[in-house]
Parts: structure tokens; C-alpha cells; sequence
């Protein structure tokens, strides 16, 4: 949101110049935007007013400050394990505002969602002897259930979860859903407070959350006439997409909610049920355009005839989402981005696999070893799926203000690599 090209004609974001961030950080660098956060957290909120929740997600970015930052913003949190749990409990984050989601859940996970008080959105049978081991007797837990509409969106196979063959959630064709609403109601430990669906990430096409909502609510009535049940909450999941590349055009957090909000409220009408409160679940549409990468170019490789590869200092092990779902991604020369392209060139990493390339044949200027490259919209899951291969340490993060840039997190050392390590 405070994107320019300052006087002397470097990127700048949130008041600061990226390559004098690189300069002075060193690189790679993740850098988050505050008024970014803050204005895609509010615009969830203002769309759903009253009657609804908005949960960020905290599995597509997390560290202290963020979190802090979005709950000044209103919203909740979802979280798939104790680590992050733990992490938004250190981070102060209100309890009462945390759900734990997640399939196979450990007992440990269990128990630490029980003790702080968080819902918990049972997503397998197994969780129900669990929770009979964990809640003690004469007390109830709030839970809601992970339902699978049967629904796949337009998206990437990996990312596409509410289909009937998943992992995730009691499947609505096959029956489990109802008969899983039936044990949640005759368990003498639970407060089954509402359902839950989520059918994928990366979503443009907001069809496909309307006829994931037409389904569930079909489910609503029937466990209304036949097991006189009425959810008080209903989850419509998360999953908006953000632009990744200048052909990119997603809805806005505006358009989601409406969308959802209009199938939720007309689909109860017309089916003379009561309306739930609404829970939203957006991750990537938060943190992933509030974020930019920066690398320094090394080495250059011309293959006549073939390409020329640009290798950078970071790659797979702080971004692996090119290797592991094909995604796409944009890159800026961050000393002078209005320059003119100079010809195609393929973006690699300096990871020892001859896969770890970020982008393959990118319209680039004439680059040379110690530029510094930005890559856009990096917010969400890179950090967050980030790994230590080939002894590499994650890159350092800031968050950047009116001028001011305050480091999130460190960068990691060498000593970090082997604290866990028994010599």
C-alpha cells in the first residue's frame, strides 16, 4: 500500500528504501509493509461488520509483531499446532479469539488447546477419544467440525481441499458429516458450537464458495429436522487469492465477504433457517501482498542459445513454493525499477538442486553481480514453509513504518543450526 519510487529512484515501501534495507540487513531479507497488514486486516473486518468473525491464519505467516498487529485489528486466529499456538500465546494474543484447527491432531496438541481455552475444530473421528482423555469430567470444551462440501475449486491440485478425496474434514457425500454431528452431540465433553469448511487456497473464482455454501447449508437442514440441531457458527474457510504476477486480478477482501456474507444470508432464507454467525478464515490475502523479498544477484551463466541464469542468494530454502506448486512470481530490479527490460533471464537459487529456480524466463534490464532483486507479494508461505537445507540459516525479517524498520525476527546464525544437535 506504500509502494513508490522514491528520488533516487530505488524501491520504497512503508517510507524505507529496499536497497538501503539490503544494504544495511544484508540479504536475503523479508520485509513486511504495517499499513499494508493493518488495511488488509481492516477491510475483512469493516465487510463483515457484525454477526461474523474474521480469523487470520496464522500458518501463512506468524511472528509476535504480526500477530500483535492483526488482533489490534480485531481480528482472531486460527492455528494447526501447539508450536503455533504456543507462539500466539507468547504473543499475548486473546484467547477467546483462537481456534485450533488441524487433522491428526496429537494428544499434545489437544491438550494444549484445551488449557488455553481455544475452539476446537475436530477434524478426524479419533479426536473425539482424545477429547474424552483430555477434557475433565463434568467439563465441556467448545468445539465446531470440519465439514467437506465436495466442492473443488479453480486452483491448484495441491492447494485444493474440499473435494471428497482429501485428507480434511467429514465428507458430506459419504455421509461422515452427519454421522459425525451425531457423535459431537451425544459426547459428554463437548459444546459443538458450529461447522466448519474450507475448500482450498489461491481461489479467484468466488463461485465456488457459493455453491460450498448451498451445500452446507442443505446439511444445516437436515440436521436441523432430523437431529434438531442449529450450528451458532458457521465457517466458510479462507483461501482468497492475491496477485502474484501484473496478470494477476483477485477479488478484493470486500468482494469475498459479500460473496459469502449474500450466499450465507439468501441460502438461510430461502431455506427458513436461523443465521449463523459467519466465520472467515484469510491468511495469504493479509500477509502475502504486505511482504517483498530481497536478494543479491551473484553469479551470471549465459547459455548461448539456450538461457541466461541470474543466481541469487536465496532460494528454495526461504521460498519453496515455485518448486513445490509451479507458482509463479514477479521480480524488480530494486535500484531502478522503471528500467527498461533487456531480455529474458531465468531467476535461480543457490540451493544444490537443479530445480531451485524462483522464476523461469522473466523479462528483466541488464543485471549485474551485487544487485539487489525484489520479488513482490512474498508474505505468505515462504517464510512460513522456510527449511535449513544445506546448512543454510532463514533470512532475516523487518516490518517497515512511516520510515522505521523494526526487525521481527533475526537472522539465524550458525550456532542456531546446531543447537539441537547432542556432540
Amino acid at each position: 500500500m506504500t509502494y513508490r519510487v522514491n528520488a533516487a529512484g530505488h524501491m520504497e515501501v512503508g517510507g524505507c528504501d529496499l536497497v538501503q534495507l539490503a544494504r544495511d540487513h544484508g540479504t536475503p531479507l523479508y520485509v513486511y509493509d504495517e499499513a499494508t497488514v493493518r488495511q488488509r486486516s481492516a477491510e475483512y473486518v469493516a465487510a463483515m461488520g457484525r454477526g461474523g468473525h474474521v480469523l487470520y491464519s496464522a500458518k501463512a505467516f506468524a511472528s509476535p509483531h504480526f500477530l500483535r498487529i492483526v488482533a489490534e485489528e480485531g481480528l482472531g486466529l486460527d492455528v494447526v499446532s501447539a508450536g503455533e499456538l504456543d507462539l500466539a500465546l507468547r504473543s499475548d494474543f486473546p484467547r477467546d479469539r483462537i481456534h485450533f484447527l488441524g487433522n491428526n491432531k496429537s494428544r499434545e496438541d489437544v491438550e494444549a488447546a484445551w488449557r488455553a481455552g481455544a475452539t476446537i475444530v475436530i477434524d478426524g473421528s479419533h479426536e473425539f477419544d482424545l477429547l474424552r482423555a483430555v477434557v475433565p469430567e463434568g467439563k465441556r470444551t467448545p468445539v465446531m467440525l470440519r465439514i467437506s462440501p465436495g466442492v473443488k475449486p479453480d486452483t491448484l491440485d495441491h492447494i485444493s481441499t474440499g473435494q471428497l478425496d482429501s485428507k480434511f474434514g467429514f465428507s458430506i457425500e459419504s455421509g461422515a458429516a452427519r454421522k459425525a454431528v451425531e457423535e459431537a452431540l451425544r459426547h459428554p465433553r463437548l459444546d459443538v458450537v458450529g461447522l466448519h469448511s474450507h475448500i482450498g487456497s489461491q481461489i479467484f473464482a468466488l463461485g465456488a464458495y457459493q455453491k460450498a455454501m448451498e451445500i452446507m447449508l442443505d446439511l444445516l437442514v437436515e440436521l436441523r429436522d432430523e437431529l434438531k440441531f442449529e450450528p451458532q457458527k458457521l465457517g466458510a474457510g479462507g483461501g482468497l487469492g492475491i496477485a502474484y504476477t501484473r496478470n494477476d486480478d483477485p477479488p478484493t477482501p470486500r468482494d469475498f465477504v459479500e460473496t459469502v456474507r449474500h450466499a450465507l444470508e439468501s441460502g438461510c432464507a430461502a431455506r427458513s433457517l436461523k443465521v449463523p454467525e459467519l466465520i472467515v478464515e484469510p491468511g495469504r490475502s493479509i500477509a502475502g501482498p504486505a511482504g517483498v523479498a530481497l536478494y543479491t544477484v551473484g553469479s551470471i551463466k549465459d547459455i548461448p542459445g539456450v538461457r541466461r541464469y541470474v543466481a541469487v542468494d536465496g532460494g528454495m530454502g526461504d521460498n519453496i513454493r515455485p518448486k513445490l506448486y509451479g507458482a509463479r512470481y514477479e521480480a524488480v530490479l530494486a535500484s531502478a525499477p522503471d528500467r527498461a527490460p533487456a531480455g529474458k533471464v531465468t531467476i535461480a537459487g543457490k540451493y544444490c538442486e537443479s530445480t531451485d529456480i524462483l522464476i523461469t524466463d522473466i523479462e528483466m534490464p541488464e543485471l549485474k553481480s551485487g544487485d539487489i532483486l525484489c520479488v513482490p507479494a512474498a508474505g505468505a508461505y515462504c517464510l512460513a514453509m522456510a527449511s535449513n537445507y544445506n546448512g543454510m540459516p532463514r533470512p532475516k525479517v523487518l516490518m517497515v513504518r512511516d520510515g522505521e524498520a523494526r526487525v521481527m525476527r533475526r537472522r539465524e546464525t550458525l550456532a542456531d543450526l546446531v543447537a539441537a544437535e547432542v556432540f
